[in-house]
């Protein structure tokens, strides 16, 4: 994201406008939100706990694009105002990811 970070903001922007596409994202991010908290519903105080609340956020995302998209536009326009805030989005979203890739692919032992 941030080696591309214009093209994303242009996606972004495109994306937060209500459409079949903002309807899609959420009925895509409910299912697989749902998926991840059946399989994956662990309250345990440890890593794995992110995976569980990552799953019931896309839920919750999920839901809130398909029965309020005004407000999830209102929500994503807010965190996505600005240059700094894709770029501080973009450095969470990657350090979330190389954090699990690293707990998920690590040889146990």
């Amino acid at each position: 994201m941030l080696i591309n970070l214009g093209m994303y903001e242009s996606m972004i922007a495109e994306a937060l406008q209500l459409g079949i596409l903002f309807y899609l994202s959420g009925l895509l991010s409910l299912l697989a939100g749902l998926a991840i908290v059946n399989l994956h519903n662990r309250w345990q105080m440890e890593w794995r706990l992110i995976i569980t609340v990552l799953g019931w956020l896309m839920t919750i995302g999920g839901i809130i694009r398909i029965v309020l998209p005004r407000v999830a536009i209102a929500i994503g326009s807010t965190i996505y105002s600005s240059r700094a805030s894709t770029i501080v989005a973009a450095l969470i979203i990657g350090t979330l990811g190389a954090f699990l890739s690293f707990k998920g692919y690590k040889q146990r032992g």
